[in-house]
């Protein structure tokens, strides 16, 4: 038995030297493909032409053998901020709710990737609001020149008895290819050693592949990379020249650190050189957001990010990969540049945003998009903004032009959910403000008013620094939820599967029977099969969570 014992004791040691041996073959080849990438970027820049990898270069890397991606799988350093869930509201004293819209998407899919490795994802990982908005649903599109429509259902809620739900449907306005400004674009593409996976470069090679093919002949493109230093792989070109915008992409490999900030800013000085006044400018920042070299604090990256935001260049992020994914980074960047978050886990989702999304991903039609609803105290005695946590904002913010929000692009539409417990026995004290529903306690006219709140929407068209208000009031229209629309219980259904993820606080009777349940009764068309997966995501969590117990 010892001798047995020993034997496998030193196949063990054996195994632990070539482990040893192989990773130091793989950390000499990225420090010294990382010292040649540097000097080849920094030719580049000078030169101002096409970088092109040589071909001794490809020849190395293709007989370079590497460790399994397993090796790496253990060490997981994602980065998600901390969500503290919205809580309960009494109309009474806290009558007005104030957030900025959000038509991010990437936590959806990055908990799609998780599910489909058989795992839960984080707590954090899950944003309830960015899941609903995943999903497109049927509202009414503006009229009478109007960037933005509202609809409005309330019906019970599905995981509270005694509860409502309330669902506000925003819808951007439609605008035809042929109508869409010029396109000023500066492809920012991480190829750091970090990204070398198969789900990172590679991936994000196929998917602005996709994106290529959308553009029009009067569209521009530059494309800028960074690894150990920050190069442009092609100066801006036009949307004609597709052979040559492909061709730039294909040349691209990854290898050496990530000075992300000194590509970001780069590629904001070339957008500057191209840009087009009433124009789509815009740099699109594709990376897992593993910014580890320069300027690397998230406050630098932000004050740089607004000041080209308000220059009229806005910024859209592309997350990729797994193990050290910096989401909340990269969510952060996006909302401060006026742009969008999506997580491209698979092809099908780069074709989702960049093709079939390609309007709504990259045009924007109304900028710092608000909304506050002020309820009224004699019919809903408190209330709960579901999701939207890193979306709030101060009661006061909402008149302030000078205060950031949210961005619709064309044809987008954008969700919201509000729990409210009805009016009861409650108390009427309440705030010295001028407001519709409250002064000292109920304005005499609260209590006979059928109206359940009023809804404001603040906006600005793209180029204007001057909000323009819309003001909604509704009374309450309830229906039993087998009389909502499809839009009110498919919402709700991805709601109630969010919150089971979460485990949250505020699940009641949430369970994985009650998704399914409204999410069959509300899929629809679903021409492309998006709410057909959400089901089977569904089914695959609960098998999970049944698993874990």
């Amino acid at each position: 038995m010892r001798s047995g014992n020993m034997n496998i004791k030193q196949g063990e040691n054996m195994m632990g030297y070539r482990y040893v041996i192989q990773v130091s073959i793989l950390v000499s080849f990225f420090f010294f493909s990382g010292c040649a990438k540097q000097a080849e970027v920094k030719d580049h820049a000078a030169a101002n032409r096409p970088m092109v990898i040589s071909e001794a270069s490809r020849k190395m890397i293709a007989n370079t053998s590497f460790p399994p991606e397993p090796v790496f799988a253990e060490f997981n350093m994602e980065e998600y901020d901390l969500i503290e869930e919205n809580t309960f509201r009494e109309a009474i004293s806290n009558p007005l709710s104030t957030f900025s819209i959000d038509v991010d998407t990437a936590s959806y899919s990055n908990v799609r990737r998780f599910l489909n490795q058989n795992k839960m994802p984080p707590i954090d990982a899950v944003r309830i609001e960015e899941m609903i908005n995943y999903f497109g649903y049927d509202y009414t599109a503006p009229e009478d020149g109007s960037p933005l429509a509202l609809s409005v259902e309330i019906s019970e809620c599905p995981w509270k008895k005694g509860h409502q739900l309330i669902h506000l449907g925003l819808k951007a306005k439609e605008v035809k290819p042929e109508g869409l400004p010029v396109s000023n674009l500066v492809f920012l593409i991480d190829v750091s050693g970090s990204m070398t996976a198969p789900n990172k470069l590679p991936l994000l090679q196929d998917a602005f592949r996709l994106l290529v093919r959308q553009l029009r002949a009067k569209d521009k493109v530059a494309i800028t990379v960074y690894a150990g230093a920050a190069g442009v792989v092609l100066p801006s070109t036009a949307g004609s020249e597709k052979e040559a915008i492909l061709s730039a992409v294909e040349s691209l490999s990854a290898g050496g650190s990530t000075a992300g900030a000194m590509g970001i800013r780069l590629a904001y000085e070339t957008a500057e050189k191209g840009m087009i006044p009433g124009g789509n400018n815009r740099v699109i920042l594709a990376t897992d957001g593993d910014f580890n070299v320069g300027m690397s604090s998230d406050a630098e990256l932000v004050r740089l990010i607004e000041e080209k935001r308000n220059q009229g260049i806005f910024l859209t992020v592309l997350g990729f990969g797994m193990g050290n994914l910096k989401d909340s980074r990269m969510e952060k960047l996006a909302d401060k540049g006026n742009g969008n978050y999506a997580y491209i886990d698979n092809l099908l989702e780069a074709k989702k945003v960049l093709v079939k999304e390609f309007a709504s991903t990259l045009f924007t039609v109304a900028k710092d998009v608000k909304i506050q609803v002020e309820f009224n105290p004699a019919k809903v005695q408190s209330y709960r903004l579901v999701g939207y946590e890193n979306r709030m904002m101060k009661k006061e913010d909402f008149q302030d032009d000078r205060k950031d929000a949210g961005e619709l692009g064309a044809g987008h539409c954008v969700t919201a959910l509000y729990e409210i417990i009805p009016a009861g026995l409650g108390n009427t004290e309440g705030l010295k403000e001028n407001l519709k529903y409250v002064k000292t306690g109920l304005k005499p006219g609260a209590q006979a008013s059928k109206e359940v709140m009023t809804v404001k929407l603040r906006y600005k068209l793209p180029l204007d620094d001057q909000s323009k208000l819309m003001v909604f009031p509704f009374e309450n229209n309830f229906k039993s939820i087998n009389e909502t629309s499809d839009n009110f219980r498919f919402s709700a259904a991805v709601a109630e599967f969010g919150m089971l993820l979460r485990n949250s606080a505020f699940k009641a009777d949430s369970s994985y029977k009650g998704v399914f349940s409204l999410a069959k009764q509300a899929r629809g068309k679903d021409e492309e099969g998006y709410r057909a997966e959400f089901i089977r995501l569904a089914e695959l969590a609960e098998m999970l969570s049944q698993r874990e117990k």
